[in-house]
């Protein structure tokens, strides 16, 4: 069987075709990367009357809003302790806040009616590595922060095969209010959104550099120049030397997924029985989840730093998913593909803007919550609207000394985590 290297999803969800326009001259609103969120950002300047335009440099779908693996889970990395530690608890809380609310956006948006997202609410399997993790994991459980409260329940190991067919994990929780979608299913009606609400979406239009002038900015593409009064900056993991700014405090992390050849459903549901995500407890993560149809195991994680090539990686997927399912290491693989996720220093997403030049960025892996919720908010500040306020505005974006968007510091980070995951720390 010849592996694809596209991603699975936009095998049956082909890139639109998107009408020919001219250029303008000058707009409102300029967004740079038409992912997840470009287009929630442009849906909200082009609702609110300002002439919008969206540039994006490949196909639609070409970043990481039509790569990634769907999930949806509360995605605020850092504790509500370690927010309390450096920020009070009460904008401790309202950040953490920002986090369940892009949650209940992201559901009501995929499921309003006439959405087609592939919404399924099943929820997540979070497995235990090791003991001393599933123990962790039931203190958190136990002891979540007043208000902040997910749905939650314990898997002790020997209940572990309702939710998972493999002796792998030490038991783990079920997260109920987790989900997924189809990421190019989301990513077609964000798209479909942005465009009714006035914005004009270019594809295979890169901006090649971005300059201040008279009050606004000279952004010169491939196919002309474009004058704009206010440019955002949404390029996320494929941030380059277009904003040397912003380049130097995303952190881009490979992301590489493979899709089994179809298993039939019967025998996925054998493997996942309630058709959950699942994620486990180590540091270098996978994660996993039945295809949208129920006939494959789409499993993805961290199995390279900087590689490019999508079938470099099948062995090393391959390998990790057979020794969780050692049934499975007969079947075929059929799709593998790799997307870029940003980190940031202080493991937040941070929005903001300087004299017009706008970002929103650095999801940390979780943007499938996080873009669409945040892409709205900083759209709704572009217009000049007070409900885009939000608790993550003018926190300090930190880069560090030396880093200039190439993580020469992954190599040694990732194998002390792969060590102390292999010791069971």
């Amino acid at each position: 069987m010849t592996v694809l290297t596209q991603p699975y999803w936009q095998s049956y969800n082909p890139a639109p075709d998107l009408p020919r326009h001219e250029l303008p001259a000058r707009v409102d609103v300029l967004v740079v990367g038409a992912g997840y969120t470009g287009l929630s950002a442009a849906r909200e300047t082009g609702a609110a009357g300002a002439s919008t335009l969206v540039l994006e440099a490949g196909a639609i779908g070409a970043g990481c809003s039509g790569r990634n693996g769907g999930q949806v889970a509360y995605s605020v990395k850092p504790t509500l302790a370690a927010l309390t530690a450096r920020f009070g608890e009460a904008r401790a809380r309202a950040i953490c806040q920002e986090g369940m609310d892009a949650m209940a956006y992201l559901r009501s948006l995929a499921t309003a009616p006439g959405a087609d997202c592939g919404w399924l609410g099943n929820g997540c399997f979070f497995g235990a590595h090791t003991v001393k993790h599933f123990d962790a994991l039931v203190r958190d459980a136990e002891n979540q922060p007043r208000g902040l409260e997910q749905r939650v329940s314990v898997v002790a190991k020997a209940d572990q095969h309702r939710e998972i067919d493999s002796q792998y994990y030490h038991g783990g929780v079920v997260y109920h209010d987790d989900a997924c979608v189809d990421p190019m299913r989301l990513l077609l009606e964000l798209l479909r959104r942005a465009r009714a609400g006035g914005a004009l979406v270019l594809d295979h239009c890169a901006a090649e550099s971005i300059r201040r002038v008279n009050g606004g900015y000279e952004v010169v593409t491939g196919r002309g120049t474009v004058l704009a009064s206010k440019v955002l900056i949404a390029t996320n993991g494929y941030s380059s030397s277009l904003s040397p700014w912003h380049r130097r405090r995303v952190i881009p992390i490979g992301s590489y997924q493979i899709a089994t050849e179809p298993l039939g459903a019967e025998r996925v549901r054998a493997l996942i029985p309630n058709a959950r995500n699942i994620v486990d407890s180590r540091r270098v993560v996978v994660y996993y989840r039945p295809s949208p149809d129920g006939e494959r195991v789409i499993f993805g994680g961290r199995a390279a730093l900087a590689e490019q090539d999508a079938l470099a990686c099948v062995p090393t997927l391959r390998a990790m998913l057979g020794r969780i399912f050692p049934q499975l290491k007969p079947v075929r693989i059929s799709h593998a593909w790799t997307g870029w996720v940003a980190y940031t220093f202080d493991t937040l997403p941070h929005l903001g803007h300087d004299e017009g030049l706008y970002y929103c960025m650095g999801y940390c892996g979780q943007g499938v919550p996080l873009a669409p919720y945040f892409g709205r908010r900083i759209g709704q500040q572009m217009a000049g609207l007070a409900e885009g306020r939000t608790a993550l505005d003018e926190l300090p974006f930190r880069s560090r000394p030396y880093y200039f968007g190439k993580p020469w510091f992954l190599a040694p980070s990732v194998l002390a985590y792969r060590t102390m995951d292999a010791l069971g720390y």
